[in-house]
């Protein structure tokens, strides 16, 4: 039928345009794991672990072997992967939220999914927050660009724990007691209080995968941002993988993050986007020593968790995007979870602000061209609380490594290297202890201070170091703010005895179905 008048014709083909243009932007997935170490997924070496879909996405994609989480802890790390900026500039700092904390992630911070929307992209997340709750929900996901969210807003030992296998297996290892019972939110309400963790994960892939369906039939480009609880102490699993691999507990809660991660890869390719969908696989921070065998694997890396050694900060990554990102590939080029933004920001079209700095950089020649070269060369540390006071702690500058301060993470006197342990303070380096990675990888063999070699490497990373600080911001600390036990997330309030009352089961959908979103 002919088109027939000026304004129809203009509208027919301006709606003709916009389906082609939303149909070309790519998806976004970002899968991120908790307290998972460089040396946990089968794909790096770990000789037991059983993660068949992250070792195929290797395979079809690009694995990192020098890729950087912001920070050794949740939630500066985090924030930092939102919003491509180091935690510090935030008001990230120290340390991590509670359940009972009154800060958050200010508002006036621009996430990917902030950026995403406004080009026209629908935003979801599901699973671990943990960027705050605050009074009245503010600072939840769906007031910082998400249209949707499903999860735990921060990590389930910050909740009393029973639970944590099918059917009734109780949790091995400490959480708080006397903490409300963990909140499951669907958007901005309380659906389950506490969470059921036995079932959990299915509920977050469910979300993910019909979310995905339902965008693909539609062709509206999307984010999502999975962000797993596993394999964070205590473990959990469902009944299929209790009891499922040779690793124990920590073997089968990374087996059903595994299988939850097949699943949405599955959904993809059903889904007919699999070739327009650009999806990214890291972690937040090292393992969590202190949790021994239950605690992850660092590999040949040094300490874990909550040190700024490499074991606290590198993290296994992977992408995938057939026909874009080439098979097989393995990149030894330095990046971190603040290129994740304007490396996805370039790809669809979004602005990158302007207002503010932005410490991340685009990283498409890493991904799109063969043996394809780093926009960075430099990378730096900020440990578990940082101090306006002492600043950094280290600085990366291609090979070179150097320390300028050291304290220990969360490991016990049970692993083998005190510089691990949590009883280790503050040390401050004179002159800076310097190490080179490429060959000294596990951070053994410093280089001798007075050689030429470590006077010709001090001298550019110091220079490196002093333009970073000049710039360097510490955000108004939203950890200083405090905590309130009346913010705590609570789905029966005014109940006594507060806050163990916190009791509910309001699921509007069952296990094995998913939420209308």
């Amino acid at each position: 039928m002919a088109c027939r008048g000026s304004f129809v014709c203009f509208m027919a083909a301006l709606l003709f345009l916009q389906t082609v243009v939303s149909s070309d932007k790519p998806n976004i997935v970002l899968l991120f794991a908790d307290d998972l170490g460089y040396g946990d997924l089968g794909c790096y070496g770990h000789p037991t672990s059983h993660s068949p879909n992250l070792d195929q996405m290797a395979q079809e994609g690009m694995r990192f072997t020098q890729f950087y989480s912001a920070s050794p802890v949740c939630s500066p790390s985090r924030a930092a992967l939102l919003t491509g900026r180091y935690q510090t500039r935030s008001g990230i700092w120290p340390g991590v939220f509670g359940s009972e904390s009154i800060g958050g992630l200010p508002l006036n911070e621009s996430t990917i999914a902030e950026g995403l929307k406004e080009i026209g992209y629908a935003t979801a997340m599901v699973g671990k927050w943990h960027l705050g709750v605050g009074a009245n929900n503010t600072y939840l996901p769906t007031n910082q660009g998400f249209d949707h969210y499903l999860g735990i807003p921060y990590s389930h030992d910050m909740c009393p724990c029973f639970i944590c296998f099918y059917p009734n297996q109780t949790c091995f290892d400490h959480c708080r007691t006397t903490n409300a019972p963990c909140p499951l939110f669907n958007d901005d309400q309380i659906v389950q209080q506490p969470a059921d963790l036995t079932t959990l994960t299915q509920r977050y892939t469910d979300a993910a995968v019909a979310y995905i369906e339902k965008n693909a039939a539609s062709k509206t480009p999307f984010f999502l941002y999975m962000a797993y609880q596993h394999t964070h102490h205590p473990q959990f699993a469902s009944q299929k993988y209790r009891n499922s691999t040779t690793r124990g507990t920590m073997g089968d809660s990374l087996l059903e993050m595994d299988d939850s991660v097949g699943q949405i890869m599955a959904a993809l390719k059903q889904g007919g986007v699999d070739e327009n969908t650009f999806v990214f696989f890291t972690a937040d921070n090292g393992p969590s020593l202190a949790r021994q065998v239950r605690g992850g694997n660092q590999g040949l890396l040094k300490c874990g968790k909550g040190t700024t050694y490499e074991g606290g900060q590198r993290e296994p990554a992977l992408a995938r995007m057939p026909g874009k990102i080439a098979p097989g590939q393995i990149s030894m080029e330095i990046s971190g979870t603040v290129d994740i933004l304007p490396t996805v920001y370039a790809m669809t079209g979004a602005k990158v602000p302007t207002d503010r700095i932005i410490d991340g950089v685009d990283m498409s020649n890493i991904l799109f061209e063969t043996q394809g070269k780093a926009n960075r060369t430099h990378y730096f540390y900020y440990p578990f609380s940082p101090d306006p006071k002492v600043g950094l702690f280290a600085i990366r500058s291609a090979q070179y490594k150097a320390h300028f301060y050291t304290k220990g993470g969360l490991a016990g006197k049970p692993f083998r290297d005190e510089d691990c342990w949590g009883s280790t303070p503050l040390k401050e380096h004179k002159p800076a202890v310097l190490y080179d990675l490429l060959v000294d990888p596990s951070e053994a063999y410093p280089i001798k201070s007075g050689s030429a070699e470590y006077k010709d490497a001090m001298a550019e990373l110091q220079k490196v170091a002093d333009e970073f600080q000049s710039h360097a911001e510490f955000g108004e600390s939203q950890m200083h703010r405090g905590s309130d036990i009346k913010v705590s997330p609570c789905c029966t309030p005014g109940c006594k005895p507060f806050p163990s009352c916190c009791r509910c089961n309001k699921l509007p959908y069952r296990a094995g179905t998913s939420p209308t979103w």
